[in-house]
């Protein structure tokens, strides 16, 4: 029996008549502290602006929106909290480091949003039926700031966005934002000219079914990973026959994707070789490949030429 582990850099040892293949690597995460920063202090501020007023034009939908801005705030606070985690070396009992707090900021960001959502709703179902006069181009104004704000803070996250659910939580929210003032700000003008106060809580309905069409999508991958299922952008099948292909591997026992972090995936897998022990030159090409094709950087195999795994866990 022997056990390999590979990762994306590798430096080749045996001992104790095993063929060990050992390799450590800390990718460092796109640092977005920057971003972070500039969007979370943008984003106080208009808080802050935006609710006083709309506490002056009597307009509950400045003060929602508002309110959905704060919880962004807090959101993105979470979300950097969790990027400034994913650094921390592995120390203790913590072998894998803090990983893992990204996965469960992405998961309080999303149920952050739905809180949110619930807020917007119940305050906009309560002005429908009773409609409140509203000052419509304070209000179109400030919420036209908000766009802005919203947009170059989306902006400054959409880059990462695209590898990490964290910072997509972060850009939805930003996004989200900015179709929330852009409603706010329609809404105002609509009111300015036609007296319909009835406009500002139905576009609120409106604008919350949106955010929890793309929240809901959020909660289900962080959930997801946080159960340690394989992440959406990796086809297990796929993995599992690259495996089985290689030369000498009669079957591929024990397979397991799971997520360390929301950018980092880790592998486990028992291959059944008959022939004997492969030499580290297919580990290096098993590791370049898993890491190449399918974004898996850090991978653990274990090589036996008997029928069965040692471990009796069915996967």
């Amino acid at each position: 029996m022997a056990h390999a582990h590979t990762d994306h850099h590798h430096d080749h040892h045996a001992h104790h008549g095993h063929h060990g293949h050992h390799g450590h690597h800390h990718p460092e995460p796109g640092d977005h502290s920057r971003a972070f920063l500039i969007a979370i202090v943008l984003n106080i501020g208009f808080v802050v602006v935006e609710f006083a007023y709309g506490f002056i034009a009597h307009s509950t939908a400045l003060m929602a929106d508002a309110g959905h801005n704060l919880s962004d705030v807090l959101g993105l606070m979470l979300a950097w909290g969790a990027a400034v985690l994913t650094k921390k070396r592995p120390a203790g009992r913590y072998t894998y480091g803090l990983r893992g707090s990204s996965i469960l900021a992405a998961l309080g960001n999303a149920m952050l949003l739905l809180v949110a959502c619930g807020g917007i709703a119940w305050e906009a179902l309560h002005r429908l039926l009773a409609p409140a006069p509203v000052g419509g181009m304070t209000g179109s104004v400030v919420a036209g700031v908000g766009i802005a704000i919203n947009a170059f803070s989306a902006w400054l996250f959409m880059a990462g966005s695209k590898g990490d659910i964290n910072l997509r939580g972060a850009y939805l929210h930003m996004a989200a934002d900015a179709v929330v003032s852009l409603a706010v700000v329609a809404g105002g003008v609509a009111m300015y000219y036609t007296g319909w106060f009835w406009v500002d809580p139905l576009l609120s309905l409106g604008i919350v079914a949106v955010i929890l069409l793309s929240s809901f999508g959020l909660l289900r991958e962080a959930l997801r990973l946080s159960l340690n299922a394989v992440p959406a952008h990796i086809a297990l099948e796929e993995v599992e026959a690259f495996l089985a292909s290689r030369p000498g591997v009669a079957s591929v026992q024990d397979l397991h994707i799971w997520a360390m972090s929301t950018t980092e995936t880790a592998l486990t897998a028992h291959l059944r070789m008959p022939s004997g022990h492969p030499d580290d030159a297919f580990f290096d090409e098993i590791a370049a490949e898993l890491a190449q094709r399918f974004g898996i950087k850090h991978s653990t195999l274990q090589v036996g030429r008997d029928q069965q795994p040692r471990c009796a866990l069915v996967s």
